[in-house]
């Protein structure tokens, strides 16, 4: 996938160091220089551009070649001025009180992608290209919606009619909602009024995919023929009032061509829109933002907003807000408490000052940097358009009529001979030394009643001016930044100084501790880890990272966080101690046994710490291999008070004789490790135990005797079938039904979780409840410390429908990799608050939950295809999911199958394929069988298990 980013020509040579984006992946240009082409021919500019510098032969074919994301953020800027000069979707947004792995660098292209990026992900093959607005931020609902196959697929809200008359409107009619009758371009409440008696409407919102005939259609009406344009740049047309006008069954536009396109309308349910067009949507719709989640409760912390209206990023402020303060936005700015400041401001580029300053209500400032030494002085009315001639009343400058304003500072002669000039155009904006603004001037700058002041008239009449409309070819978008960033690390040592503050933590640490590591800032004092063990677990992982990068030892820091997980799910258990009597007679013997599972969609959602504070979703089925439950365990008495263990596949034995050899199960390379901490959960450790006992004889002779444990896991080490957390669940099973704990599954699996976090290898609770629990199922937790997943379960019938179950194959490709290295690495994100980790974990809990809807359709392709997309988020989580060895394998099996992914943490062991009929089912097991990956590679038979983990007594 590639995305194309349109900005100010100005912003393209800095765009990826602004950004921090990879230029791999974000092609960045600007509209023709000096050529107005519209988002249409923007469109057709940008297309055309990549398409040149990648070289390629035939346009028809390169758009076939891969999806892409085309973002237009190089716009004018009228109403918004303070963002004009890097372009609106590099607008710095503040970091949200409710969500976790932000950055003080972050900016709105940040948060517009992710929702891009799941939608042609989602899109089906036909549509490769989306095209998305720069200037809003949109939500999606709970759960994406379908995408339909058509030449245009239009993305909308239903929403009142006074926010849809601001912007493009679908019609439909109320028979067929999802097919577009016509287009409306900023309709007037009144005719959208008129036309719901007979129509529904839908809101653009903006994000439109585009067939690749639409693509080459748009292209052709903007100039476009064979592999280039007639005139060598864009022609000027419009993507919404040209081109979309012309859609749909009933359409106002005329274009033939055009009108013969299918479309399909997709209302984004659940979804929300934000306009960031102008200076006052910039502050009401980042409060409607911050406000979205208004009592969250959560574990780590709840933070509230404590000026709602007021937004200071990137700057340093030292003013006492006041409730008659409202709707502000300093950003990159110092603003002393010699500022007397009431409403509606927006103020960015202020240097340092002591300036004695009192803007009314509306004014609003820019300083924007040309060189080293020379600025731009840019005042205007927080509610300006930069709209209009300059002899129209209706032209407003500085919240009042424009003449007015020249008028009053004896400015009128200035601009005779330009009265039919737009005021976009006019020169404004006076050009200074930076070390020579006097603040009397910016005060007279904003006076709605100036003083008169013949000298600041002539300062402002000899001074070079610059227009709004060429303020973004004059700024020095390098300096900008450059101090945009020194306002950002100061920031960091303001949250130093208040390290416990929640905001840090939810930042990304990730990146936080390379800044700190790249611009050498020294690291904040520890947390006070007595306060907040969530915040202890932060600061530790925060400080390994640091120190990893900076080659320092980190160890010591990061097992610090992982046993302080460790602690918060095992000491639960410590509270709730167990009190184990033996029920064996002589004779008998405990059997429990277990299938394993095979993990379909949302695995790592439930995997601590991200399940604690998001909940988590899996699609899993537990499975019998070979016609029998894999995973045994047995347990009989013994007159001795001793506790034996064996291990049946392993060929091993070992005696506990004692409380320390229990407590061996910290060395999990032990083949015991797993009934030892068993064992201890099941009270025989003392910390466990209700009744203390001063030895482990000493319990067991007063329990009557010792027990004999024999383990067998009749499946491969690093199957991924979740082998060892069944194995763990399923010894626990069987010394429950022995000791009498009158556990149920669901407490079994609970505290097989805590089991995991006693061998330190961590994990979370799919794999346990998976084979605990028979059949294919969706499980799914709310947040909090305690997971207690619920099931939902699913018809196996796409399983064992003889039209499907004959292309469901498991084969084992004898490659392993060990789960706890990935494992780490991946909570390691999570504590880290990586964004690039959360948001594949948020799709891939979507995901589990669009995979159960699927199944519970019985729709075999689009299964395939949700196997398929499991696959992809694996590897988008964890690049070493896909190995060489496996990565030729897939290459090997592709003519067969129409999906496949491996099982479990991925990079090895069993992996599930699904063959694109019958008869490559069929060639593809005589293929594997004849020419095995290796000596281990093999298919297994497997079968859905209809009872799960059971027990029984001879």
């Amino acid at each position: 996938m590639k995305h194309l980013i349109s900005v100010p020509q100005n912003v393209v040579p800095h765009f990826h160091h602004i950004a921090e984006l990879d230029p791999q992946q974000w092609f960045v240009s600007s509209d023709p220089e000096n050529k107005k082409v519209g988002s249409g021919g923007g469109t057709a500019h940008i297309l055309s551009e990549l398409f040149l510098k990648e070289g390629k032969e035939n346009f028809a074919d390169w758009l076939n070649d891969e999806k892409r994301v085309i973002i237009h953020a190089g716009g004018q800027s009228r109403r918004l001025p303070a963002y004009a000069p890097i372009g609106k979707s590099l607008l710095p947004m503040p970091v949200f009180r409710w969500s976790r792995g932000q950055h003080l660098n972050q900016r709105l292209v940040h948060l517009q992608a992710p929702l891009f990026d799941q939608l042609i992900s989602k899109a089906p093959k036909s549509l490769n290209t989306l095209i998305a607005s720069g200037d809003t931020l949109i939500f999606g609902g709970e759960k994406l919606p379908e995408i339909p196959e058509a030449d245009v697929v239009c993305f909308g809200l239903w929403l009142e009619p006074e926010k849809a008359t601001n912007h493009g409107v679908f019609f439909s009619k109320h028979e067929s909602p999802e097919k577009l009758e016509f287009m409306l371009q900023k309709p007037a409440i009144s005719k959208i009024r008129d036309l719901i008696h007979d129509y529904y409407f839908l809101m653009d919102i903006g994000i439109w995919l585009l067939s690749d005939r639409a693509v080459q259609l748009l292209m052709k009406n903007c100039g476009w023929t064979g592999n280039s344009f007639k005139s060598n740049t864009a022609e000027n047309y419009d993507l919404y009032s040209e081109f979309g006008l012309s859609l749909g069954n009933e359409p106002t536009g005329e274009d033939k061509e055009i009108n013969q396109l299918s479309v399909a309308l997709v209302n984004l349910e659940g979804g929300e829109f934000h306009h960031l067009g102008n200076s006052s949507e910039l502050v009401s719709s980042n409060l409607n933002i911050q406000n979205r989640i208004r009592d969250q409760r959560e574990i780590w912390h709840k933070s509230v907003k404590p000026h709602q209206s007021i937004f200071v990023l990137n700057s340093d402020t030292n003013n006492n807000f006041t409730p008659s303060n409202q709707n502000i936005w300093i950003e990159n700015s110092s603003i002393p408490d010699s500022w007397e400041l009431l409403s509606n401001h927006v103020f960015t580029g202020i240097p340092e000052n002591k300036w004695h300053l009192s803007p009314e209500a509306g004014c609003c400032l820019d300083i924007i940097p040309v060189s080293n030494s020379e600025v731009i002085i840019r005042n205007y009315g927080f509610t300006d358009s930069f709209r209009g001639k300059q002899n129209t009343r209706e032209t407003q400058f500085m919240n009042i009529p424009l003449n007015e304003w020249l008028g009053k500072r004896n400015l009128s002669d200035c601009f005779s001979g330009e009265e039919e000039t737009d005021i976009f155009e006019l020169p404004l904006f006076p050009m200074c030394e930076k070390n020579k603004i006097e603040p009397g001037f910016i005060q007279w700058l904003w006076d709605k009643e100036p003083e008169q002041n013949e000298d600041w008239t002539e300062l402002w009449k000899i001074q070079k001016r610059i227009s709004a409309q060429a303020v973004s070819d004059h700024c020095a978008t390098d300096l900008l930044e450059d101090k945009r960033k020194n306002h950002r690390l100061r920031n960091y040592s303001l949250l130093a100084k208040n390290y416990n503050h929640s905001v840090f933590y939810q930042l990304d640490l990730l990146k936080t501790a390379k800044d700190f590591f790249d611009h050498k800032l020294d690291l904040p004092p520890e947390a006070d880890h007595s306060r907040n063990s969530w915040i202890s677990i932060h600061d530790s992982m925060f400080r390994a990272c640091y120190k990893r990068l900076a080659g320092l030892k980190w160890e010591e820091h990061e097992e610090k966080a992982f046993s302080a997980l460790q602690k918060q799910i095992v000491d639960n258990y410590k509270t709730h101690v167990v009190e184990p009597q033996i029920d064996l007679l002589p004779d008998q013997i405990a059997w429990g046994r277990s299938p394993v599972r095979l993990d379909l969609a949302g695995g790592w959602t439930d995997t601590p710490p991200y399940c604690f504070l998001y909940g988590g979703k899996v699609v899993n089925v537990a499975v019998e291999l070979n016609g029998q439950p894999p995973l045994h365990c047995y347990v009989k008495g013994s007159d001795k008070t001793e506790i034996v263990l064996r291990s049946i596949d392993l060929g091993a034995r070992e005696v506990l004789t004692n409380f320390n050899d229990i407590r061996s199960f910290e060395n999990i390379r032990s083949a015991f490790s797993i009934p030892k901490a068993a064992l201890a959960l099941c009270g025989f450790l003392p910390e466990f135990s209700k009744i203390k006992y001063n030895s482990l004889q000493e319990q067991l002779k007063a329990l009557g005797g010792g027990l004999e444990i024999s383990i067998l896991a009749a499946v491969p080490k690093g199957s991924g079938l979740g082998t060892s957390s069944i194995l763990a669940a399923t010894v626990l099973g069987t010394l429950n039904e022995v000791c009498c704990l009158n556990w149920d599954k669901q407490e079994t699996g609970k505290r097989t979780l805590a089991l995991e976090q006693l061998l330190t290898t961590g994990g979370g609770w799919q794999d346990q409840f998976g084979g605990l629990l028979e059949g294919l199922k969706l499980l799914e937790t709310t947040p909090g410390i305690q997971q207690d997943p619920q099931s939902k379960w699913l018809p196996d019938s796409l399983f064992c429908d003889p039209l499907y179950k004959n292309r469901i194959l498991l084969y084992y490709t004898g490659i392993t990799r060990v789960a706890k290295n990935i494992l780490a690495d991946i909570v390691r994100g999570m504590f880290l608050n990586s964004a690039e980790h959360l948001t594949v974990l948020k799709d891939l809990k979507n995901h589990a939950l669009n995979t159960y809807q699927v199944v519970l359709k019985k729709d075999f392709n689009e299964f395939s295809n949700m196997i398929d997309h499991s696959w992809h988020l694996n590897q988008q989580l964890d690049a070493g999911t896909n190995p060489p060895e496996i990565r030729e394998l897939i290459d090997r099996i592709a003519p067969y199958t129409k999906a496949q992914k491996l099982l479990g943490a991925g990079g090895g062991g069993f992996m599930l394929i699904i063959a694109k009929d019958e008869q490559a089912a069929g060639q593809l097991k005589n293929e594997l069988t004849k020419n095995p990956v290796n000596q281990r590679g093999r298919f297994v038979d497997f079968e859905i298990s209809n009872k799960g983990f059971r027990v029984t007594k001879s």
